[in-house]
């Protein structure tokens, strides 16, 4: 089976700035990534190239088994899921909970036209197996933080996304509302259904790393330091080379912890 995404010496340049230099990487089929890196090491600019809305200078990028430049990366993109807060800030707040899920089917945002029928009920459906059924029909305007992620993972579902980025999902939440939302997302990554993508979590906070995560990429200046098995690319060493300063890991009961060492 191929690979769902496969990048190929990807070089990315801005002016004369090199953002992204042969970068590497491929996705296989129910693999769950984790990509982490400091501020400015490549991470937006990689997943934009996935999603069609960064060129590349060169290199090859294959997603689902379509080339860039050789397919309509307008309809592919439809088959990859973003979660971010970009997303999250152009959804009016007059939207109500059924409706925002609902509207992944067309790939549009702010639809003022209530789902019917067999829709209607995949969307509700959908809304119970994030975990939010309550708020069908409750505004956006009223929703939390945690709960506004929740039902945009929601939303690209109801798209049948083979692949679902989630860019710092986190961001934004309370202690308490961040490991109540990574208790959801493990249980989300866990469920055997028709509507599972694979799952790429873009991070900076390895406490975020959950146990259905099996495989990491860390950037560093626009270039692959390193990917591999989440527990041997997730080290003390490659952690504080990719962030610029002497970090300690512990990993326990599943779940990582970092601190940074005294200087």
């Amino acid at each position: 089976m191929n690979p769902i995404v496969s990048i190929q010496e990807l070089t990315v340049y801005r002016g004369k700035t090199k953002i992204l230099q042969n970068v590497n990487w491929e996705i296989e089929s129910r693999d769950n990534w984790v990509l982490l890196g400091a501020n400015g090491s490549g991470k937006t600019t990689l997943l934009s190239c996935i999603t069609g809305y960064v060129t590349p200078s060169s290199g090859r990028i294959r997603v689902l088994d379509q080339e860039y430049g050789k397919t309509d990366w307008r309809e592919l993109r439809k088959q990859v899921g973003l979660v971010s807060s970009s997303v999250r800030q152009m959804i009016s707040d007059e939207q109500l909970g059924l409706d925002i899920v609902a509207s992944g089917q067309q790939a549009v945002i702010n639809s003022w036209k209530p789902p019917r029928g067999l829709e209607r009920k995949r969307a509700f459906r959908l809304l119970e197996q994030v975990e939010c059924q309550k708020l069908a029909d409750r505004p956006w305007g009223y929703f939390s933080q945690g709960e506004r992620q929740r039902v945009l993972i929601g939303r690209a579902l109801m798209a049948n996304h083979k692949i679902l980025i989630l860019d710092e999902p986190c961001a934004g939440l309370d202690p308490v509302a961040r490991e109540r939302f990574l208790e959801f997302l493990q249980r989300l990554a866990t469920q055997s259904t028709d509507y599972s993508p694979n799952l790429v979590l873009v991070t900076h906070h390895v406490e975020e790393i959950l146990p259905c995560f099996s495989r990491a990429l860390l950037l560093k200046g626009g270039k692959v330091l390193v990917e591999g098995p989440v527990r041997q690319a997730v080290s003390a060493k490659n952690l504080s080379e990719a962030f610029g300063a002497e970090l300690s890991i512990r990993f326990s009961r599943g779940r990582f912890q970092s601190r940074l060492r005294p200087v």
